[in-house]
């Protein structure tokens, strides 16, 4: 059984279609990325498929339930890490994490989700002194503590400094080695391109690409650069397969120090399909 399934979904607010028409289908265990600009409808599909906001029309599946009608066992299956999340300031992270632990069926054990999302040392800390970064891992781990079989990320690394970002990114790994399948929204092309097996691209309310980060939008086709230095003067040429070139410049016994083999990048690809890259 897949993990989402969704046929024709749409939502319209007063008068204005956010969401046109999706079909979308995540497989168990997979780890899919939705991308977009903001308005794109993004947010709106995630809330759907969380069971948060009514839709207009389509039919949705999560977990095999529609998530408009589900009840408190389907939601104890699923974990959601919002964008914007309240706290309660004057718990301690674990006091907080026990808390919300209390609500499932089979949590993991607080300490271990308060080591898995790197805030060990700030355990016995009230929420409200820790930093932006620090308050976002306190959602994190809310998210996951119930072990979800589905988790939705919703920009889950806002506000954090690189290396706290792919310490997350190991916690997202882990996740998915363990069998969880994980819907994430994310501003980060490279935190896509690192974690999604398959991503979606939203504009306009609509999906415009899928496919994997290797082949979004027919990037895996796209035709590569091959630059290289002759007699002072920078050389260019595009190809589909740059191997009868490069081949060709071994012959000849070109400088290749200076050879580099680009292809579009998966930022290039994305902005071409949203219409920025126009």
């Amino acid at each position: 059984m897949n993990a989402i399934e969704v046929s024709g979904l749409r939502k319209t607010y007063q008068g204005h279609e956010a969401v046109r028409g999706i079909d979308l289908t995540v497989t168990r265990g997979e780890v899919f990325a939705l991308l977009g600009p903001n308005g794109a409808g993004k947010t709106t599909t995630v809330e759907i498929l969380e069971g948060h906001r009514r839709r207009s029309g389509g039919d949705v599946r999560v977990l095999g339930d529609d998530p408009g009608t589900a009840g408190r066992a389907w939601r104890a299956r699923i974990g959601v890490v919002l964008q914007d999340a309240d706290d309660a300031a004057d718990l301690t992270v674990a006091e907080m994490v026990r808390h919300v632990g209390g609500f499932y069926p089979d949590p993991r054990p607080a300490d271990e989700v308060i080591e898995l999302v790197g805030l060990t040392e700030k355990r016995g800390s009230k929420i409200r002194q820790l930093s932006g970064g620090q308050r976002r891992r306190v959602d994190v781990a809310l998210g996951i503590i119930g072990r979800p079989e589905l988790l939705f990320l919703d920009e889950p690394t806002t506000g954090f400094d690189p290396a706290a970002r792919r310490q997350f990114w190991e916690l997202i790994r882990t996740l998915a080695a363990e069998g969880t399948t994980i819907l994430l929204t994310t501003h980060y092309l490279e935190e896509a391109e690192a974690l999604a097996d398959r991503l979606a691209v939203l504009a306009g309310g609509r999906i415009v690409a899928e496919g994997t980060p290797a082949t979004l939008g027919g990037r895996a086709q796209s035709d590569a650069v091959i630059k290289w230095q002759e007699d002072g003067k920078i050389r260019t040429k595009r190809a589909t397969d740059p191997t009868e070139l490069i081949k060709q410049l071994i012959d000849e016994k070109a400088d290749l120090t200076t050879l580099t083999i680009t292809r579009p990048t998966l930022e290039d690809v994305y902005l071409d399909l949203i219409g920025a890259g126009r």
